[in-house]
């Protein structure tokens, strides 16, 4: 199919230096390096001072992102494409596990029905995939004194399909204009209330002490992606304890912490932020047509300015970020005792292209609606932004002179930067830079890593990368499990394109015109 618009691909930029000139004519903000750097002199390589995870330093600056399968039992049980997975995480030499699976914290919080699920029956399950991670590493790399493994635990909110992969069952924090009639949201019964809420704080409590029990050294309370707890951070027009006022929005994180330690519970507490969001996008009406995606363009927002149904939102102009309360936000983790933020942005279901850059849509997004290098750079940018606020905060509370005062402490906590996958060959390039020049404290990898798990392994101490197995966004991995299929990377991962599912997908993708 025709594109909507020429843009550059990634594997047409033959040197650092094409890389660099795109970058410019873009007018954008993103620096790339001339080479891989190799050997324990590689910023990629170095560990992390000044803060420990369970008492461990994290031996480098990678990090696997969490990601769902799709793939697990009806009941949230462990399988064997689950192993599978786990298993290339650990051989990947990343020292930090962020999450491995999104855990749901019940039943009706899932957003798949084979969605794995984080509660006693599925207590030994779980363990072995710790085992099976702990177990690959040690074998490839020789230690795991320095590996770092978490649990991300979520409720799918809005997004949940707990019984049928087709039918949403959403349980939502506020009624929003424009995304409830996206997701089946009709009536308020759909609303959580205030004592629903107090009794899913004690889910999340209960997962974390299962986390800690089966060797997990930290949980992610997750705040991304339009899922139910970052819903909660907009929910500006909800009425009651856990709305309307920034202390009420971020009440359950509070709860949810404060619960942890009164239970005794010593694991560590990350947070993956969706650090900012816009309206919801669709394909611009009047550029698709069946079988042809045409370009994202926002949804109508003109009935619902000022916009006050998200975070990290320009109120008035709903296209922009404003990260006023994102530093608020950041500054109370940092207060909580919360150990690392791992920062992404927007939603996959609703402005795909802000949160997952890709040069190919999933089935049911839309085309870029610009080089998708600019959204790469928005979000190493906002991050950047970030933790130069926090650096700054730290500064005027050791600054004698300041007269200025500040709650947080001493140590900051890491910060991992996301959106990398759509560099491909220029990844390890701008990665290095971002670390070595201190604009986040690590990098994570999602999707790259199901094609090319060991890929940062293999930069840093090869200095070159296997082109056949660079993640080209097709977004097969998200096309997938919409279509109720299990997630993976069909396209260069020979495992999943030896399942039948592989022939189904194409059909999919022939259809949707993705």
């Amino acid at each position: 199919m025709s594109e909507p618009f020429k843009f550059v691909r990634i594997p047409s930029l033959k040197t650092a230096g094409d890389f660099r000139k795109h970058v410019a004519s873009l007018g954008l903000d993103l620096p790339c390096e001339d080479s891989i750097a190799t050997g324990p002199g590689s910023p990629l390589a170095q560990p992390i001072d000044g803060i420990l995870i369970n008492g461990k330093r994290v031996g480098n600056r990678w990090a696997i992102q969490p990601m769902e399968g799709w793939d697990g039992t009806t009941t949230g049980g462990v399988t064997d494409d689950m192993l599978r997975r786990w298993q290339r995480f650990g051989e990947s030499g990343a020292k930090l596990i962020y999450g491995g699976e999104a855990m749901a914290v019940r039943p009706d919080g899932r957003a798949n029905p084979n969605q794995i699920i984080i509660v006693e029956e599925n207590k030994a399950g779980i363990a072995s995939l710790c085992a099976t991670l702990v177990k690959a590493h040690q074998e490839r790399y020789g230690k795991t004194d320095d590996l770092v493994i978490g649990f991300q635990l979520t409720h799918s909110g809005r997004f949940c399909k707990p019984n049928d992969k087709q039918r949403l069952e959403p349980h939502v924090a506020f009624r929003h204009p424009i995304l409830d009639r996206k997701f089946n949201v009709t009536s308020d019964a759909q609303v959580f209330t205030d004592a629903e809420i107090e009794e899913l704080i004690q889910c999340y409590i209960r997962a974390a002490k299962i986390a800690w029990d089966v060797g997990a050294d930290f949980v992610d309370i997750k705040h991304c992606h339009g899922y139910l707890l970052h819903e909660f951070l907009g929910a500006h027009t909800r009425s009651g304890k856990f709305g309307g006022s920034f202390e009420n929005r971020t009440r359950i994180l509070r709860d949810i912490i404060a619960g942890i330690r009164a239970t005794g519970n010593q694991i560590e507490i990350g947070v993956r932020l969706s650090a900012f969001d816009f309206v919801p996008f669709k394909p611009d009406p009047a550029r698709s047509q069946p079988g042809k995606l045409g370009p994202g363009i926002p949804e109508d927002f003109s009935h619902c300015l000022p916009y006050h149904y998200g975070f990290g939102v320009n109120a008035n102009h709903p296209v922009e970020y404003d990260l006023t309360e994102t530093f608020q936000f950041v500054e109370l983790c940092a207060q909580l005792g919360v150990k690392i933020l791992n920062l992404s942005a927007g939603s996959p279901y609703y402005n795909p292209h802000i949160q997952r850059p890709a040069a190919y849509p999933p089935s049911d997004g839309y085309q870029p609606p610009h080089d998708p290098l600019i959204d790469v750079a928005r979000q190493i940018n906002v991050v950047r932004l970030i933790k130069e606020h926090c650096s700054r905060r730290r500064e005027e509370a050791d600054s004698a002179d300041s007269g200025k005062s500040t709650s947080l402490p001493r140590r900051l906590p890491i910060m991992i930067g996301t959106a990398y996958s759509y560099l491909q060959e220029y990844l390890p390039h701008v990665a290095q830079y971002i670390v070595r020049h201190g604009w986040t404290d690590m990098v994570g990898l999602g999707r790259m890593v199901l094609s090319y798990p060991d890929m940062l392994a293999d930069a840093t101490s090869k200095g070159t990368l296997t082109t056949k197995q660079i993640c080209r966004t097709f977004s097969d991995c998200t096309t997938a499990p919409r279509s109720g299929m299990i997630s993976g990377c069909y396209p260069l991962d020979k495992y999943y394109s030896a399942k039948p599912e592989f022939q189904q997908l194409k059909d999919v993708k022939k259809q949707a015109g993705a």
